[in-house]
Formats: structure tokens, sequence, C-alpha cells
């Protein structure tokens, strides 16, 4: 039952059996609160195919046909150039005995269509920051999202294990790590090397200070102190596979790796495979071999291999180094094609990284085009804003970042302690609560970061994050429990009432629901899981205010249409909050 398909159906047929008219520009959306009606047909895209003495009548004309041939349309107003249709008690009726054991109304059928989510995508010279979180949520959210709309998902993440920033790291543990691991120091393995990469700019800031005292240009200094000069012969030395540098390396990525599996753990976020950067600028320097011989790249006087961009409105771009080495958009190359390789059918690939990457990735997209790849236009960048905190920004080398696994515990102590101030969870078990709490906090972090549009930056505050009022994610969670203590007082006969009228409250509940599949096919074309967190908002304060309202189970004999409806709304915040990756509590 789609309403929507239905009227776009007798649409088209009014169009052509009264113009002659074929037209696949039919958009309908949900009538605005402020007007009467339920769908609103937008009309001006019919105007430019009509003569102008057809315009004046024609909203109303096809309002007519409209209700006259559908027993589920039962009026029609015209506002400017938007016909607003009132839908029929009974196709809502209808629609909701339809779907109210259906968990999973408003998913699609797995299709044969592979995407690829890249999302992370971590250095591994520290640890995972508040601003990998808000990457980590988007991915794994639009993940789920897409997945709902029937697509088969592959999450990624290219592991950035190589460079100069992780000879920094590597450089600062030899010269005064002074043989510790975090073991011996029982610290996580990625702050333990975090810990060290802050530790070198502090000591090339010392170094670089005497360099100025001493009347060296300021350009010169930066490039020139001892650690700066041993974190490049370190990368050089790995650069050619010397083998204790690589020893090193490989010791300390390995502390890293099981730093953020810990921290993925603890986010509830998982991947289906790694890239590593360190594998792929070997495939990235090939493609650009290959493009040169094609002429889509040519060598300058120094040996540096370049793209121009002019005609695109962009500009050159570098791609090899005049000594060989690779930069960002090698590796990046190489990882592209070395993803489509790994997978069949791939209809789309999205690179969740911040807006800070734009350009990179505008220009990533137009030189796999120019070499031919015909799944070039299958590329897109979920491009975020940044998140920024009370104090300001974060600052990775001044060791001024908020840590994940500091801020997530640091939510779960929070949420430990308003649930025990709350006093309703005093019979679970321990263990219980100590999931509960888990499952608070990261509803409330979660919940807080993905309902904002991800283009737009974020000032985060944890305690506003975690209130169990408002528009927060313990509030939904709640909710949710609250219909699942209704729905455990043994009225377990959810069959429908033989109803033929239902209150506002009953009717605006069903309308959103209804809205659900719309709402889920347009959080996938738009990449925005804030859709999903909005609406969801929206159907738990519907179902509050008809809860305030409106006796379900509190009297004899039980409403069960009423209960039925409170059930199909639990389901589907449960539904709508795992697109978030959030859990959703029986008690709170």
């Amino acid at each position: 039952m789609d309403i929507k398909s239905d009227i776009s159906k007798l649409v088209s047929v009014f169009l052509e059996k009264k113009f002659n008219l074929k037209t696949n520009e039919i958009e309908i959306q949900n009538t605005k609160k402020d007007f009467q009606g339920d769908l609103t047909i937008v009309l001006f895209p019919f105007y430019k195919d009509l003569k102008k003495d057809q315009i004046p009548s024609f909203g109303k004309d096809l309002g007519e046909s409209l209700v006259s041939n559908s027993e589920n349309i039962n009026s029609f107003n015209i506002v400017g150039g938007f016909l607003n249709l009132t839908i029929s008690d009974k196709y809502y009726l209808n629609f909701i005995e339809s779907i109210k054991d259906d968990i999973d109304f408003g998913k699609s059928k797995k299709q044969n269509e592979t995407f690829i989510v890249e999302f992370s995508s971590p250095n591994t010279n520290k640890p995972l920051h508040l601003g990998h979180i808000r990457n980590n949520l988007l991915g794994y959210s639009i993940s789920k999202i897409l997945e709902a709309n029937g697509k088969n998902v592959k999450k990624v993440q290219i592991i950035n294990d190589r460079g100069i920033h992780i000879c920094k790291s590597m450089i600062a543990w030899k010269q005064y790590g002074e043989g510790k691991t975090p073991k011996s120091e029982n610290i996580k393995g990625d702050k333990f090397v975090g810990d060290y990469y802050i530790l070198f700019d502090k000591i090339h800031n010392e170094q670089k200070n005497e360099l100025l005292k001493s009347g060296i240009e300021k350009d010169k200094a930066e490039d020139s102190t001892q650690i700066m000069q041993d974190a490049k012969n370190e990368l050089m030395n790995w650069e050619n596979n010397d083998e204790e540098t690589l020893k090193t390396w490989n010791m300390m990525n390995q502390w890293v790796y099981e730093g953020f599996e810990s921290t993925y753990k603890l986010l509830g976020v998982s991947f289906d495979k790694n890239y590593y950067e360190s594998q792929t600028y070997l495939l990235g320097k090939d493609i650009i071999k290959e493009g040169l011989s094609k002429n889509v790249f040519y060598t300058k006087e120094d040996s540096s291999i370049w793209i121009n961009l002019d005609d695109e409105g962009l500009d050159e771009k570098l791609l090899l180094r005049s000594d060989g080495t690779s930069v960002y958009m090698t590796q990046d190359l190489g990882t592209a094609v070395q993803r489509i390789s790994d997978n069949e059918n791939v209809k789309g690939m999205i690179y969740t990284v911040g807006n800070e990457q734009d350009y990179h990735f505008n220009v990533l997209f137009k030189i796999l085009k120019r070499l031919g790849y015909d799944w070039a236009s299958y590329l897109s960048h979920l491009s975020y804003g940044m998140v920024d905190l009370p104090s300001g920004k974060m600052k990775s080398r001044e060791g001024t970042v908020v840590d994940a696994d500091d801020l997530t515990n640091q939510m779960i102590s929070k949420s430990k302690a308003i649930s025990e101030s709350l006093g309703t969870i005093n019979d679970l078990s321990d263990e219980e609560r100590t999931k509960l709490y888990r499952t608070i906090a990261l509803g409330a972090l979660k919940y807080h970061i993905l309902k904002v549009d991800p283009k737009k930056r974020i000032l985060f505050d944890p305690s506003e994050s975690i209130d169990f009022n408002g528009n927060t994610g313990p509030f939904i969670q709640y909710t949710y429990a609250r219909i699942q203590s209704l729905l455990s007082k043994g009225y377990g006969n959810l069959k429908n009432d033989s109803y033929t009228d239902f209150n506002l409250k009953e009717r605006e509940i069903i309308i959103t629901l209804d809205q659900f599949d719309s709402i889920l096919i347009n959080a996938y074309n738009t990449l925005n899981p804030s859709l999903i967190a909005n609406y969801t908002y929206d159907l738990v304060k519907q179902f509050n205010s008809f809860y305030q309202s409106y006796s379900i189970v509190g009297k004899q004999p039980v409403n069960s249409f009423r209960l039925a409806l409170s059930k199909k709304v639990g389901d589907q915040i449960k539904l709508s909050m795992s697109l978030l990756g959030i859990d959703c509590p029986e008690r709170m």
C-alpha cells in the first residue's frame, strides 16, 4: 500500500486523458503543518507544458479528478501552486492494519548492488578523538541506511600507517622511550604512541626556538631541527625497506591497531575490511605511470609528475614528487582501484571525510574519470562539518583533543549517575545495569551528533546530550522503554478493533508512521542520518502527547487498537534508532 504511488498514477492518467501529456515530474510532498491536508502535489512543473488559458483551472480540475477517482482522497484545497489533499481515515486504518506486525516496515528488498562506505581513516600516530567519533557515527549510520534501502554494503577504512607523521612518533620513541611499551606502562597502545607524537612536537619546538635565537629564519628553522632531520631520515629508511625501521614501524602500528579496535568496540562500530596506505600507495604509483604513458599526466623538469585541471576550474595537482615519493593523491588513486577490484557490481563508493578535504576529493574523482574508469561516476564525498568544543578547536599536536575513549567513558559515568538517581532499575543485576548505562550513554552521544545535518558544524556539549528530556537519545530510549512497559501488562491480544473513527492524535501518529519509507529513501538519497533522527523525535513527541491524553491499558476493557498502535510506534522507534547505530533498552 503506497498512497503516493497511487496518486502519481492517477495524476498521470489525468494528464494523458485531458492534455495528452506524459511526465515523470510528479512531486508529492507531506503537507506543511500550517496548511490543511496530508499530502501536497507541486503544480509548478506542469505549467510549462500547458497553454496559458489552461493554467488557472488546472489545480481545481486535477483535485476534482483525484477525489472522484480515489476512495482514499476526501477533499482538496489549493494554495498558490500547491494542491493539498486530505486522505481518508479509512486509508489510514487499512494502512496501520497492514503494517502493525511488520517490524521491518519501510525497508527495501535486498538488491544486487554493492556500496562501499569508507569512514574513520585514522592515523597510526595518535588515538581516535571527538572528530573521529562524528566520522565513525556518520559512516556507520549511512551504512545502515544503505542496507535498509536494499544495498549490499561493505564498510571499510583506510589506515594512514605511513608518512612523516608516523615517523615522528617512531623517532620520539626511539630517542626517549627507553624501551617502554604499552604493556609495561599499562596504557592503551594508541594513547601510548600518541604521547610520543606530542613529545616529538615539544622537542621540535624547543630545538626550533634555539635555532631562531641564533638568527635562522623561521621557515628554515622549522625544517632544520635535529629531531625533524631524524624523522625525515626515518621516512627515507622506511621507503628503502630498512629492516630495523620496518621492525619498529610494525611493532608500534600493532600497538595502535589494538587500541583502535578497543575504541571501535566501545563505540559499537565495525568494518568489513581494512586498507592500508603502506600497501595502496604502491598501486597508486603504478596507476600514475600508466596515466603518464597515456598522456593524462605530465612530467616537470624536476621529474615530478602532475595533472593539469585548469579546464575544469581547478589547477595543477602534484601526483608524485621529484624523488619518486608519493603524496596523498597517489595512495587514494591506488585505494580506489583496489576497492573496485575487491568487490563485484559496485554502484557507489562513499568517502566519509571532513569538509576541509572537499577540494581533494573533487580532484580525485576527476583524475579517475580522466584515467577512463567508468565507475568513477559512482564516487561521492560525504562532506561533514567539524566538531567544536565550548573551549574552541582541538589540536592534536598540542594534546588538546578530546579523546574518544575518555569522552565515551565520561558519558557512561553521567548515564550511571542519572539512572541511579531515578531509582527505577534497582532490581537489575550489576551486569544488566552496566549494560544499560553504556546503552544510554552511547544513545546520547550518537543521537546528539547524528541529529545535526552532516554539513553543519557541531558545538558538542556532553551534558546537554544526556538529558532525559527534550530532543535527545535518552528521551527517545525512555519512550521506547515506556511502550515496552505498556506491552508487558499482560494484555497480549493486539488485534485491531473495528474502528470506524479515531481521534486526531491517533491519526497524527499513523500519518507519521506512513511517512517513514519516504524519509528512509530521502536519507539515502541525501546521505543524511539527521532526517531519521528528527523523524524519530517527531514520532516520539506525538506518542507522548497521545499517551498523556488517552487511556491505553489503565481501564477495562483494554483498548486493543491503541495498544496495537503503541506497539507499532515502539517497533518503529527501535528500527529508526538502529539505523543510527543506537540500541533501545527494554527498561530504563
